[in-house]
């Protein structure tokens, strides 16, 4: 009897021990899995309002200013010029419609690479992401911020040093990545603010410049390196100039998995932008070169361009003013790819085909603040390599390939069944034929506009990503599988 009730005593213990156990597991099981859970899905925190200013605060950025004197330079006069910024935006509508309606029908992180990965090509979704973050998407913040510096440069001439403006551009970077770190809303409130103290300056200027019409600077003769050229190759050069301040509309697609009410805000946000910036900027290269003499506007070609310094009333004020408008304007587009760029590496980090440190998602935050963190990092090391113009040349060859990829995936799309956009592009056959012929002839043009090293560098990283391709699906030999829309 004695011996049964000391048995039953450690039999009692024996469960409770393990009952506890239990209780502990489960604790840690549910962890494991609220935290898996984040890594899978981000929270949809973005509106309109939101996504309106995403994609006007990264396409009107330092493009407007840093390549007027490249366009100009590249077409020879300011009316060449202006013809080559309208058809630079014009070839840009075909290929919204497009990517739109791929939006539509899966609108989760990762733009290109999710649009490929559906299409059934994994090798060209992980080449997408690897040029897109070594040779456009992160080369686009440190042009963006060492930009930034020389608009300042009014102020302070000794910005527009290499020394000086490398490490203002650092400093920017790092200080505009924090609120990224600690909530998507945060930024995207930022953004917004940054968006709209922006624009009213650019209106400005076209004002001004609708009163200076009868300077005669708009009729300077044409000089131009390449005018010995035909008008296919001088507007094909000019419209490839173009190219870095038209980029950013997809990137708002980078983060469609953060928007909420994604089949109406996308659509709105993408078509109804187009046409909008396509008119600021023909109106701005106008305005600009009414005010300022031609020569003076190529000679700026790699810095900033200031058409206010040549007003002959109050030059010194209106020169700040805009200097400090454009480096407002650049904070915001520089804050804007900060914001959305780093998805598209979680996005293929989370299937698997990415350095996993990528898809670490915030637990307190929510955000994928590694990649956010690697991106910035690498931004701050690219100000150290090259100057404005090299690494424009080396974004624009990579951004024009990875376009024709994208565009070229909905002839695979539209073949699925389970392919259900919300909204469906006119002429659609038509329009992705066109806006992949776009990137070949930009592809060509981006030759005559840049100098050769940027761009022979730029074609050397993206071949590079298919080894590193191999070598992650040796580890991860399954196909990604496709993420649940919601």
């Amino acid at each position: 009897m004695e011996r049964l009730k000391k048995g039953d005593s450690y039999s009692i213990e024996r469960y409770n021990h393990q009952l506890l156990l239990f209780h502990r597991f489960s604790i840690l099981n549910r962890d494991i899995k609220q935290e898996d859970s984040a890594i899978e899905y981000l929270e949809r925190k973005l509106g309109l309002g939101h996504a309106l200013a995403i994609v006007v605060g990264t396409v009107i950025g330092s493009g407007v200013f840093i390549n007027l004197p490249i366009v100009a330079r590249t077409t020879g006069s300011p009316m060449m010029a202006a013809l080559a910024w309208f058809l630079g935006g014009l070839v840009w509508i075909p290929q919204i419609l497009i990517i739109t309606e791929m939006a539509t029908a899966y609108p989760q992180q990762g733009f290109g690479y999710l649009y490929l990965r559906e299409a059934g090509s994994p090798a060209l979704s992980f080449l997408y992401v690897w040029s897109a973050f070594l040779t456009s998407d992160t080369p686009s913040i440190t042009i963006i911020s060492l930009a930034a510096a020389s608009a300042l440069s009014v102020f302070w001439p000794p910005l527009n040093g290499p020394l000086l403006s490398r490490a203002f551009a650092i400093l920017l970077i790092i200080v505009l990545t924090v609120p990224h770190y600690r909530d998507v809303r945060q930024g995207g409130n930022l953004q917004v603010v940054l968006t709209l103290i922006k624009l009213s300056p650019l209106v400005l200027l076209i004002l001004i410049g609708a009163f200076y019409l009868d300077s005669g600077n708009l009729y300077t003769p044409a000089i131009t390196s390449i005018s010995s050229h035909s008008l296919f190759a001088v507007l094909g050069a000019g419209m490839a100039a173009t190219v870095w301040s038209y980029a950013g509309f997809p990137n708002l697609l980078y983060m469609a998995g953060e928007i909420k009410n994604p089949s109406r805000v996308l659509p709105r946000a993408l078509i109804g932008s187009v046409l909008g910036v396509m008119a600021a900027y023909v109106l701005i290269s106008l305005a600009t070169s009414t005010i300022m003499p031609h020569d003076a506007l190529v000679a700026a070609v790699g810095s900033f361009a200031n058409p206010f310094q040549y007003l002959p009333v109050f030059s010194k004020f209106a020169a700040g003013f805009l200097g400090l408008a454009a480096f407002i304007s650049m904070v915001g587009a520089t804050n804007a790819c900060i914001m959305v760029q780093p998805r598209i590496e979680y996005a293929i980090a989370r299937d698997g085909y990415f350095f996993p440190i990528f898809a670490r998602v915030h637990p307190r935050y929510q955000t994928p603040h590694a990649s956010i963190v690697i991106q910035s990092g690498l931004a701050i090391v690219l100000t150290l390599i090259g100057g404005i113009e090299s690494l424009l040349g080396y974004f624009t060859l990579s951004y024009v390939l990875q376009n024709g990829l994208v565009y070229g995936t909905i002839f695979w799309l539209r073949r699925k069944p389970d392919y259900r956009p919300t909204y469906r592009a006119p002429f659609w056959a038509g329009m992705a034929i066109l806006s992949i012929l776009v990137q070949i002839f930009l592809a060509y043009g981006t030759f005559a506009a840049y100098s050769r090293g940027g761009v022979i560098v730029a074609a050397i990283l993206i071949a590079s990503g298919l080894p590193v391709y191999f070598y992650f699906k040796t580890l991860n030999p399954k196909p990604a599988s496709p993420s649940p829309i919601e």
